[in-house]
């Protein structure tokens, strides 16, 4: 199995600022991109930013320039620094990881259980 621990997620003020983390253990031979997605009421789930292995990144025209993604491939953690938060940011934001299990296996997508990012004042 594959786990994710999350944090960072919490209640700030519009301009404020946030910075989740996200760390992946478990049965991990190949951890490929990794990224956060966020779902907010009554919406469907949407890309926020992706990174690959090798430190390239993308992001939800939402929010460039005001949140960065970042890796630590030694410890298999994704980080999402929000700068300038919006009430329209508020939302549940999932990590997402493609994950290699083992050896010859096809690579999966896995999913953390998600962390509460409310912006209001």
């Amino acid at each position: 199995q594959v786990q994710f621990v999350e944090s960072g997620g919490g209640l700030v003020q519009p301009g404020g600022s946030l910075r989740l983390s996200c760390a992946a253990s478990g049965r991990i031979f190949w951890l490929g991109a990794m990224g956060w997605y966020r779902q907010a009421p009554g919406k469907q789930r949407e890309l926020v930013a992706t990174i690959t292995n090798g430190g390239s990144t993308n992001y939800a025209d939402s929010v460039k320039g005001r949140f960065t993604i970042s890796r630590d491939n030694a410890k298999n953690t994704v980080y999402l620094q929000m700068n300038s938060l919006k009430p329209e940011d508020t939302a549940v934001y999932y990590c997402n990881a493609r994950v290699t299990r083992s050896w010859g296996d096809s690579p999966g997508d896995y999913w953390g259980q998600g962390t509460q990012v409310t912006v209001s004042s």
